[in-house]
C-alpha cells in the first residue's frame, strides 16, 4: 500500500496530496517522509502545462489557416502560375500564343487559297463538261437531222 501511494503521489503530486490529507490520518507519517524529499530541477524534464479554454480559442482564431507543408505550398503556387499562364495565353500575350496565332493565320490563308483553287478547277471542269455536252448535242442533232429526213422519206415511199 505504501509503495502504491508513493507512485500515485509521484504522478500527480498536488491533487492527490490534498485528497489524502482530507481523507484520513493513516498516512501522515508517510506524507511527512515525502515532504523531506528535495525537489531537484531537471532540465530534461518537461512539465505538462495546463491550458485555459480562452488560450486555446485565441490560438485557434489567430492561426485559423494551418501552415502548409513545402509540397502543398509548391503545388498551390504551381497551380496559380498555370492559371496565370493560361489567362495570358488566351489573351495572346505569351510568345507561344503569338507563334500559335501566326501559324493559325498561315494555315487559314493556305486553306482559303486551296478552297479558291478547288472552286476554280470545279468551274473549269463544269465549263468543259458543258462545252462537251453542247458539242455532243450538236453532233447528235446533225446526225439526227440528216438521218431523220432520209429516214422519213424512206418510210413515206414504201
Amino acid at each position: 500500500m505504501k509503495d502504491d501511494t508513493w507512485r500515485r503521489k509521484k504522478d500527480t503530486p498536488s491533487d492527490e496530496e490534498d485528497e489524502e490529507k482530507e481523507s484520513g490520518s493513516e498516512d501522515e507519517s508517510g506524507e511527512e517522509g515525502e515532504k523531506g524529499v528535495i525537489e531537484v530541477e531537471n532540465p530534461n524534464h518537461v512539465k505538462n502545462k495546463l491550458k485555459k479554454a480562452d488560450d486555446i480559442t485565441s490560438e485557434g482564431a489567430a492561426g485559423a489557416a494551418p501552415e502548409l507543408s513545402r509540397r502543398e505550398r509548391e503545388a498551390i503556387e504551381k497551380e496559380q502560375a498555370r492559371q496565370r499562364y493560361e489567362k495570358l495565353h488566351a489573351e495572346g500575350k505569351t510568345d507561344e500564343a503569338r507563334a500559335d496565332l501566326a501559324r493559325l493565320a498561315i494555315i487559314r490563308k493556305q486553306r482559303e487559297d486551296a478552297a479558291k483553287k478547288k472552286l476554280q478547277e470545279k468551274e473549269e471542269k463544269d465549263a468543259k463538261a458543258a462545252e462537251a455536252e453542247m458539242a455532243r448535242k450538236k453532233a447528235m442533232e446533225a446526225q439526227l437531222g440528216g438521218e431523220g429526213s432520209s429516214g422519213k422519206k424512206k418510210k413515206g415511199k414504201r
